[in-house]
């Protein structure tokens, strides 16, 4: 897997993101501006049934995305790089311990239709985590299986409607009693074309 991704020494905020909330809607008016950067991780965990990827609920409090399936993380802060964002989200959300994430890499930049330019930062957890969610940003901690994730056959493409604006298409991976869709889904579609560019039509 290591060698598909992106050295953590490598990457460049500047660059164009490969990966977009545009991708499937061409008809979306794109802005000029300049993105701000942001970083997630992508923390994955061996388990007796195969390795399994950290994902989080977001609080139904919180101002945006309330009650959506997110990875931990959040803005870049001044001189942090997307490894240094990442980590400290993680901490900050879920309580992970940064000593214990081996980090292997980074997957392409991802462009949403807010303005962040996302950087997934992707790690092995190297022991069992003892996680605290923070209430004020996560609803829910769970697992899903990395090789449901990665397979093609589980991304559709989903829509919703606003009035007076064009169809908004995205992807989205339902699993279990889990809604994962937009930015996720987009970014581990991302993933799944960088690692597995062979399953992917």
């Amino acid at each position: 897997m290591s060698s598909k991704l992106l050295a953590p020494s490598a990457v460049e905020i500047s660059a164009p993101p490969v990966f977009s909330d545009y991708d499937m809607n061409a008809d979306m008016a794109r802005p000029e501006r300049s993105l701000r950067p942001a970083a997630v991780l992508v923390a994955i965990m061996d388990r007796d049934e195969g390795p399994m990827v950290l994902m989080t609920r977001r609080s139904d409090s919180l101002a945006s995305h309330t009650g959506q399936i997110a990875f931990p993380g959040g803005r870049l802060d001044p001189g942090e790089t997307p490894v240094d964002a990442a980590l400290r989200e993680a901490w900050e959300e879920v309580g992970l311990d940064p000593s214990l994430v081996e980090v292997i890499g980074l997957g392409d930049g991802y462009e949403t239709g807010s303005g962040f330019y996302v950087t997934p930062v992707i790690g092995f957890l190297k022991a069992e985590p003892q996680l605290t969610p923070s209430p004020a940003e996560v609803a829910e901690v769970f697992e899903a299986p990395w090789d449901f994730l990665m397979d093609p056959v589980n991304h559709q493409r989903d829509y919703y409607d606003r009035e007076g604006q064009p169809r908004r298409w995205f992807w989205a991976m339902p699993y279990r009693e889990h809604y994962i869709w937009g930015v996720t889904a987009g970014i581990l579609r991302g993933l799944c074309t960088r690692l597995y560019e062979d399953k992917v039509a």
